[in-house]
């Protein structure tokens, strides 16, 4: 049958790497991997041992090797995920139950690993957490390898792709990520999955669009269908007509184009329409992005999320070490300001250390961010000693997250003194005056800003974690994530109630969640008095492009018109329309976005 002359096929899902591909599915179906059961004699028991061993031996290079590769692929940041595989298949506690369960059992090691392997993997089921879930992948990745491995079975089929594919499966483990030939992946689509497991993380390494949580795909797809994926608005289109793939492909002409032409006006500052200068900063989460920071035409780093030094390696960067990442970042924007916020782990960022800190029921409201630092303060010092004395080297700010009352706020300054007075005791050169700022991202520290504001120089409002607590959704959880609504009138409010009191006290405040560099919010934020924002360095031309097509004065009235509205889907309507009302023209909306506003489509479904 011709393309384009099929029935078409749209389904929604959860957009999690940006991206429009158009090209063929090849469906990854997990086929069943028999394991063996019999009986063993007794004196078989250490060569039921050996070949275990030679399995794991065998794993192990095989998981070195995709590292590897995924290493010279994408860098060394997300051949970091592979760590915590190899981490797992070294588990004294599953190799040695394993080999215990060979020698009481009297049955064969594939059988035992098995039996181990799955009792593991029903205790990590009943956890209710996105970072045990992750790690439930890394289990089932490596144990389903070791049983290739001892079974004599060739593992997947995705390594075989020889042409370019958007691969389709129930889910994704890493490795099978990884084994897609780089050259031939054109995007990812999940009926499972979340917007931060490790296969989306790859997926924006690699630079192709994914969706995730789609469901029903495997029943009704099949290998070679013609596919749209837009991984902007969580679309896929099966079959697609000619119309559809004619729109599609002038919308994504039309995006190129564009980013080109503002990435040629990016230098200078972002003016508005009627003199307003409006600061554009970009958020990084390691030293590698600080060349498209500058290249983006970014007014400085507005958020350094130093986390990612930690999550890296799964053990904590020495002050060294740190000092020298600092400096270099610092060195490089001078005398533009780097802010680096101090280490924001928990939540969607656990802790591999669980010598530090058990897993939690709850780790958004746990111990994450500045209780963590807190809780250890040596850990804490460390890292407010390498900022300190990387501040002596250019224009450094430091800034701690989530901080929810003014007692954490002193504490967290009360440590950042004692730092102070023992490099002033050894003469270690830093700035003595460095600007100390907190996150604006949990409610109460938006309710008592004033108050915070005498123990602090600067605030800056973390949108995604404040719309998480505020509005009481985990965004990360498919069944309610149509409820993370940046248009939500409560949230509105509260911005305003902050920019308010600030300016009220003449305190600098600036805005770095996604909300900030989204161009449909943009103007929005302006009206509510917001005059400095911290986006993606990719986001940063189209920010201050769309920033001088604006005015103060209508951005307030459309702030004043949002402000009076309760629908946050009307909400966001009226923003999109005047956003793409002064890009001269009109934004690219795919067609997964018009589908979403005619039909009224939710967050997945399929229509024909």
């Amino acid at each position: 049958m011709a393309l384009g002359t099929e029935i078409e096929k749209i389904y929604w899902g959860i957009p999690a790497a940006p991206g429009v591909a158009f090209g063929t599915i090849f469906l990854d179906v997990e086929d069943d991997l028999y394991v063996p059961n019999y009986a063993i004699e007794e004196g078989a028991v250490e060569g039921e041992i050996s070949r275990f061993d030679q399995a794991l031996l065998k794993t192990w290079q095989e998981i070195s090797q995709i590292r590897q590769q995924v290493a010279d692929w994408l860098g060394e940041e997300e051949a970091q995920i592979f760590d915590a595989h190899l981490v797992v298949l070294e588990d004294p506690a599953l190799i040695d139950e394993t080999i215990e369960e060979v020698e009481n059992s009297r049955r064969n090691v594939e059988h035992a690993f098995l039996t181990i392997s799955q009792k593991y993997i029903a205790a990590f089921q009943k956890i209710d957490d996105e970072f045990i879930k992750e790690r439930l992948n890394d289990i089932k990745d490596v144990s389903r390898r070791i049983l290739h491995n001892l079974t004599g079975e060739a593992p997947g089929s995705l390594g075989t792709i020889q042409e370019r594919r958007i691969v389709v499966a129930h889910d994704l483990t890493p490795s099978k990520a990884a084994a897609v030939p780089h050259r031939y992946l054109q995007g990812f689509v999940t009926e499972a999955g979340s917007q931060t497991s490790h296969v989306v993380i790859m997926a924006k390494a690699a630079g192709v669009p994914a969706v995730v949580g789609v469901h029903g795909l495997l029943k009704t797809l099949q290998n070679g269908d013609e596919v749209i994926l837009d991984g902007f608005e969580g679309v896929l289109i099966v079959h697609p007509r000619k119309e559809t793939l004619f729109r599609y492909g002038e919308e994504k002409k039309l995006r190129e184009v564009r980013e080109q032409e503002f990435l040629k006006l990016s230098r200078g500052p972002a003016v508005t329409r009627d003199g307003h200068q409006i600061e554009v900063m970009a958020n990084i989460e390691g030293n590698n992005e600080i060349p498209r920071v500058r290249e983006t035409g970014a007014e400085g780093i507005g958020l350094y999320r130093t986390e990612y030094l930690f999550l890296k390696g799964g053990s904590f960067p020495t002050e060294e070490e740190q000092f020298v990442a600092y400096k270099e970042a610092v060195e490089a924007l001078n005398p533009a300001p780097v802010i680096l916020r101090t280490y924001d782990l928990g939540g969607d960022k656990v802790l591999q250390r669980r010598d530090l800190l058990d897993p939690e029921d709850n780790p958004f409201l746990g111990c994450r961010a500045i209780r963590f630092s807190l809780l250890y303060p040596e850990i804490f010092k460390d890292q407010l000693s390498a900022m300190l004395r990387a501040s002596a080297y250019g224009n450094l700010r430091i800034m701690f997250p989530m901080v929810s009352g003014i007692e954490e706020l002193e504490i967290a300054n009360r440590l950042l003194r004692v730092v102070k007075g023992k490099l002033t005791a050894s003469q270690v050169e830093f700035d003595p005056e460095v600007k100390v700022g907190i996150m604006i991202e949990v409610p109460s520290a938006a309710h008592i800003c004033d108050h915070l504001a005498d123990h602090c120089d600067f605030f800056s409002i973390g949108t995604n974690d404040l719309m998480q607590y505020l509005l009481a959704v985990d965004r990360g959880n498919e069944n309610v994530a149509h409820l993370y609504e940046p248009g939500h009138p409560a949230l509105l409010r509260v911005l305003r109630q902050v920019v308010e009191q600030c300016m009220r006290i003449n305190h600098p405040v600036s805005i770095c969640g996604e909300m900030a560099g989204d161009p449909v919010f943009l103007a929005l934020l302006i009206g509510l008095g917001l005059r400095s924002v911290s986006v993606s360095p990719n986001s940063v031309p189209s920010i201050k492009y769309l920033i001088r097509q604006l005015s103060v004065g209508e951005s307030k009235a459309l702030a004043a018109d949002a402000l009076k509205m309760t629908d946050p889907v009307r909400i966001q309507k009226m923003m999109r329309e005047f956003s793409n009302a002064r890009l001269e023209g009109p934004e690219v909306l795919y067609e997964g976005a018009r589908l979403r506003r005619e039909l009224g489509g939710g967050r997945d479904g399929v229509l024909e």
